[in-house]
């Protein structure tokens, strides 16, 4: 169990002060190939004060990835974004603070997270897309459904929490004594890779920890609005409840349900889950293409 608290707590932090100010709104770098031929580019982007790193793979419909707390784009989702970008046009995104992305020296919410996202694929002329989200990204993806139905096909749900009682109730006192030593250091190797000012960790820390410590319910009627197809993801060691995941479940309408044997975030491959003995067949990917793939009646 402190293992997984530990995972949890890494997976709800968020930083980085940027410092390439160079390139411009909205516009990605030169073309790139991935090792094995797939195209790549990489960009900023203005963004409600912010510069957004986003990195996009593949050829196809839009896919969006957002990832957990105190996490960067390969720290969550490095394992699956192969596999998925194989079909899709996989778009990656670093929220702010995190990674690459800049900080516009404000609090953390999910529902500004979720309104950059969605400038964001404006500015990268993306009318609409499916997504994925992973942890604090989970919850971001409920808010884009919330606020921003008009871009969103499908979205999934990973290990998301949209009430307090969604967790154990000591979890709340663990976070209110949260300290950065307790981050995973797998986690702080992946920010220290790619972050332009690594000092600007225990910044990340404190807001992410309030945003956590303050975090209140989604309401009912703002979950029950969501219309678009969902699957709700968990593992059955989350630090989410099944409780909660099922209450998801009955809330919105049109979802699925899966409960996965594992970790926070192992479903996925997320870092800090991955053992030496790792096989990509342990991934949830199959189950997530094939519901992305299923037609809507």
């Amino acid at each position: 169990m402190k293992k997984i608290l530990t995972v949890f707590t890494l997976v709800l932090l968020t930083f980085v002060l940027f410092k390439h100010s160079s390139q411009s709104e909205g516009i990605s770098n030169k073309l790139n190939t991935t090792g094995d031929g797939r195209d790549f580019r990489k960009g900023y982007s203005e963004v409600n004060g912010l510069k957004m790193y986003y990195e996009i793979y593949g050829q196809g419909k839009p896919f969006v990835l957002i990832h957990g707390g105190g996490s960067t784009i390969q720290s969550t989702f490095g394992k699956v974004i192969p596999l998925f970008a194989k079909n899709r046009q996989v778009i990656a995104v670093e929220l702010q603070a995190h990674g690459r992305t800049s900080d516009r020296n404000t609090d953390l919410s999910f529902e500004q997270d979720a309104d950059d996202v969605a400038t964001l694929l404006k500015n990268l002329k993306i009318d609409k897309a499916d997504f994925l989200g992973f942890s604090n990204g989970g919850t971001t993806t409920l808010q884009i459904a919330i606020r921003h139905p008009e871009i969103v096909d499908k979205i999934i749900v990973g290990s998301a929490l949209a009430k307090r009682d969604g967790v154990p109730e000591w979890f709340w006192g663990f976070m209110e004594q949260a300290k950065l030593e307790n981050m995973p250091e797998q986690l702080k190797a992946a920010y220290k890779q790619v972050a332009p000012d690594t000092s600007k960790l225990q910044i990340m820390h404190d807001r992410d920890v309030k945003r956590m410590v303050n975090f209140k319910d989604i309401p009912d009627e703002q979950i029950k609005s969501i219309k678009v197809p969902t699957l709700i993801i968990i593992a059955d060691q989350d630090v989410i409840t099944p409780e909660h995941a099922l209450e998801l479940h009955r809330q919105i309408a049109n979802s699925e349900l899966a409960i996965i044997p594992g970790g926070h975030g192992e479903y996925i491959g997320e870092i800090t889950t991955v053992e030496p003995d790792f096989n990509e067949s342990e991934l949830v990917v199959p189950m997530i293409e094939k519901f992305l793939n299923k037609k809507v009646d």
